[in-house]
C-alpha cells in the first residue's frame, strides 16, 4: 500500500521483532498497567515473552507493519481456545522475574479469534498503520477458518473504538479487565448466502 508516496508493508513477525512487539504490548496495556504487572523492568520482560515460541504475545502470533522499510507497529492475535495454554508461558516469565503470582482474567474464549494487542510507534501514528494491521489480521483469521474475531478496548479510548467500529466491529458487552472498564467488541465473517 502506498500513502503519499510512502509505502506500508505488513509481514509475519520474526524473533528479532520481539522488542517492537514488547513496545506494542506496552502501548496496549498502558505503562501504568505494565509496571503493575511486571515492575520497572516491564519492557525487557515483555520482550522475553515475545521472543518465546509458545506465549500469547509470541512473535509467532504477531504481524509487523513497516513504513518505508522501517518497523513501525505490531499486532498480536491468536485462537481464543488456546488462551490458557499460551498464557501459562507469559505468567511463568513474569513470575521468574518478579517473584509474583499474577492472575489475569480470561479476555477471550473458544470460538473467537482474539486480537490481543496493537501498537504503532508514536512517530508513525496517523498514517493508517493500525488500520492496515487490523485489516490484515482479521482477514487472516477468517482465512484460517475463524468466523468471529474479537478484541477488548478501554471504554475511555474512544479513538481506538472509533477505528474498530469503522472496520465493522460492534460492542458486545462491558467487561472488567485488569482494573479497567472495557468493551468486548466482535466482527463476524460475512458468509455469502448460497
Amino acid at each position: 500500500m502506498t500513502k503519499n508516496n510512502s509505502t506500508i508493508t505488513k509481514r509475519r513477525a520474526k524473533k528479532e521483532d520481539a522488542n517492537l512487539i514488547a513496545q506494542a504490548l506496552t502501548m496496549a496495556f498502558g505503562e501504568e498497567c505494565a509496571k503493575a504487572l511486571c515492575g520497572e523492568d516491564y519492557l525487557s520482560i515483555f520482550e522475553e515473552i515475545a521472543s518465546c515460541e509458545d506465549s500469547q504475545y509470541s512473535f509467532n502470533n504477531a504481524l509487523i507493519a513497516e513504513y518505508n522499510g522501517e518497523c513501525a507497529g505490531a499486532i498480536c492475535g491468536y485462537d481464543g481456545a488456546k488462551l490458557e495454554e499460551l498464557k501459562k508461558k507469559s505468567l511463568e516469565i513474569i513470575r521468574k522475574h518478579t517473584g509474583k503470582e499474577v492472575e489475569i482474567e480470561a479476555e477471550t474464549h473458544e470460538g473467537e479469534f482474539y486480537i490481543d494487542s496493537l501498537g504503532v510507534l508514536p512517530q508513525y501514528r496517523g498514517l493508517g498503520l493500525g488500520r492496515e494491521l487490523m485489516l490484515t489480521m482479521t482477514d487472516q483469521a477468517f482465512k484460517q477458518g475463524h468466523s468471529l474475531v474479537g478484541l477488548l478496548v478501554d471504554q475511555n479510548n474512544t479513538k481506538a473504538e472509533a477505528l474498530y467500529r469503522k472496520l465493522g466491529f460492534e460492542r458486545m458487552e462491558s467487561v472488567d479487565f485488569l482494573g479497567h472498564k472495557m468493551w468486548h467488541m466482535q466482527i463476524k465473517e460475512l458468509i455469502p448466502e448460497e
